[in-house]
């Protein structure tokens, strides 16, 4: 069973937290964000560390207990760092740029895909077959990339499609005569 919830959380001096009724809000340089947390969790704030234990023994305590001190640990990296995922396109003639508040893909359909940009999430495209998510929020931006993975899935014989940084797709061997 994992311990990450043994491990306090330390706050960066430019960050700040405020702890009310199951709500945690920290704001930073880059915005403000909050997390939910149940009764199931105790969170003791002092004056730049934050701890989470489970308020009793019960199983569904501590499944929380990690889960709620990793999302705390996310919302404080998130407003003082922010969180980044970066997208390659593989394949003739896949392409992405922004205009204005939307992202256009040409992924090999008929039609270019047009993506709108969510508010406080910042898309940028330094190359044609690059995309970098950047935002406060590690949940938000995950999403994005997964929304935008889903157009075009990479695919196992020639490796075309939308590609996370450093994932491995694994390769079939095609047809053989």
């Amino acid at each position: 069973m994992s311990r990450v919830g043994k491990h306090p959380i330390h706050i960066p001096s430019d960050v700040k937290i405020q702890v009310s009724h199951g709500i945690i809000e920290a704001q930073g340089k880059l915005g403000k964000s909050s997390v939910f947390f149940t009764d199931d969790v105790i969170v003791s704030h002092q004056e730049n560390i934050i701890e989470v234990r489970p308020a009793d023994e019960s199983k569904q305590s501590r499944m929380m207990w990690g889960t709620i001190r990793r999302q705390i640990a996310s919302l404080v990296s998130g407003v003082n760092v922010g969180a980044t995922v970066n997208l390659e396109l593989s394949g003739v003639g896949y392409r992405a740029s922004v205009q204005g508040s939307n992202l256009v893909m040409q992924l090999g359909f008929s039609h270019d895909i047009v993506y709108p940009i969510p508010q406080g999430i910042t898309i940028k495209c330094e190359k044609p077959t690059s995309i970098s998510i950047t935002g406060a929020s590690k949940q938000q931006v995950g999403q994005i990339a997964s929304e935008l993975r889903t157009y075009r899935k990479p695919e196992p014989y020639k490796g075309k499609g939308v590609i996370r940084e450093r994932e491995f797709v694994l390769r079939k061997e095609g047809k053989k005569k």
